[in-house]
């Protein structure tokens, strides 16, 4: 069966040949194959300029990322087939890194599979279909997936709000026999997750390998060790430091249901945390308001950059989260900042960290550093497949009079973060 043609400008395929998998409208040339004229999630064979095929795209002509490479096969069949070759393999992978199916099965771009998000709880599979492309290979796509996993049930979690970008409808869909919640366990910590319900895909399994980062850091204090975990969802991080040996944590969240979550799955455990429901930076501001201070604090937001955009805002907020989280540390405290935010920099976070740390007299060390885990792997050609950042940080003593040098030697061209002035001194 023949298939539309979709042609590029000049010049315009060196993107795709170093191995990327994205094209913008702004690439394509429209007067020798038109694209406003194709449906949503049509697939078509792409071409350079010349005619030289590329390899087969699905489209939207309705959106600046117009077309997303899936193979560069120019006359690939996409059916369950295909799928069942690329699921296969990305199971294959994770099964030599995880004793357990609980894992990302399928990470976008980074398995082959762009506009795709599997994650895989035992026999049950939660799926996130983000683009009009992959919206209109459903078919195969589960055909593949009962076919390679026979699944006890799949929901169809298709309720991100990046779908509108895409022009597709909002909607979560249960196939086979779906339970209200599902039982996993990380590092001998049980927790309850909700398919439905829960954020994005149920769980955030990105930050396994950052959360067992923790172990060092409680385990040569067992006991005494304090934690407060911001944005704590259903309470990972707080619990997990827990069952290393931490003596109490706080969990800090705007969502009751979140917050009721991670009770449950602190009494699942014998365990007992301290909730505040609030937006976390006026928690943060109301603890340290009450004199209270946490060997360990964690900030682990949402995207706060979700576009170029909003970039100098959302990097305001990060400087405000980590300077309240910084006035909450004990001496020789551990912060561990996060961002899942691609717009920002490593080095850009590191500088917030930097700056707000000498602005309240608290000078950092940076002890590691971690990112997603692997079964969120990184594309080499699509820098975009990288995003989590997560800085491992320790006060260390200052000098006599460093917090006051540092604020008057801040140029008035430099404001805070949140905009304001220089700390008096």
């Amino acid at each position: 069966m023949s298939i539309a043609v979709l042609r590029l400008k000049p010049q315009e395929e060196r993107r795709l040949r170093a191995g990327h998998a994205w094209v913008y409208s702004n690439e394509i040339d429209t007067a020798q194959t038109p694209l406003k004229p194709l449906a949503p999630g049509t697939l078509v064979r792409l071409e350079d300029a010349r005619g030289r095929p590329l390899g087969t795209a699905y489209v939207n002509p309705h959106a600046l990322l117009c077309a997303r490479l899936l193979t560069g096969q120019p006359d690939a069949v996409i059916d369950a087939d295909w799928f069942v070759r690329r699921l296969r393999a990305a199971a294959s992978l994770r099964e030599r890194i995880y004793a357990r199916p609980f894992y990302r099965l399928v990470y976008g771009e980074a398995d082959g599979v762009p506009g795709l998000v599997i994650d895989r709880y035992g026999d049950v599979f939660v799926v996130q279909l983000g683009t009009a492309g992959m919206e209109n290979l459903k078919a195969p796509l589960l055909a593949a997936i009962e076919q390679e996993f026979q699944p006890r049930g799949i929901v169809l979690r298709n309720d991100s709000p990046s779908r509108e970008a895409e022009g597709l409808a909002l909607y979560v869909e249960d196939i086979g026999d779906v339970p209200e919640q599902v039982v996993i366990d990380e590092g001998g910590v049980a927790f309850e997750i909700a398919l439905r319900g829960g954020q994005k895909t149920g769980w955030f399994f990105d930050q396994r390998d950052n959360r067992d980062r923790l172990a060092r850091y409680v385990k040569g204090a067992p006991g005494k060790v304090s934690v407060l975990d911001a944005f704590s969802y259903v309470g990972a991080w707080a619990l997990r430091a827990l069952g290393l040996g931490a003596a109490e944590a706080t969990c800090i969240d705007s969502s009751a249901a979140a917050l009721e979550a991670a009770t449950r799955n602190a009494a699942r455990n014998g365990m007992r945390i301290e909730t505040i429901k609030a937006q976390a930076l006026d928690a943060l501001k109301q603890l340290a308001s009450d004199g209270r201070r946490f060997d360990i604090v964690i900030v682990d937001p949402p995207a706060l950059i979700k576009r170029k955009k909003d970039h100098a805002e959302g990097l305001g907020l990060y400087g405000r989260l980590n300077r309240a989280a910084l006035n909450l540390l004990t001496p020789g405290g551990v912060l561990v900042s996060c961002s899942c935010s691609h717009h920002l920099e490593p080095a850009e976070l590191q500088r917030v960290l930097l700056r707000e740390s000498r602005a309240v007299g608290h000078p950092l060390v940076i002890l590691e550093q971690g990112g997603q885990g692997p079964d969120h792997p990184v594309h080499p050609a699509i820098p975009e497949t990288r995003y989590l950042k997560a800085f491992f940080c320790a006060t260390r003593p200052q000098d006599s009079g460093m917090a006051s040098t540092s604020a008057q030697n801040r140029s008035a061209a430099e404001p805070d973060l949140d905009g304001s002035a220089p700390p008096a001194t």
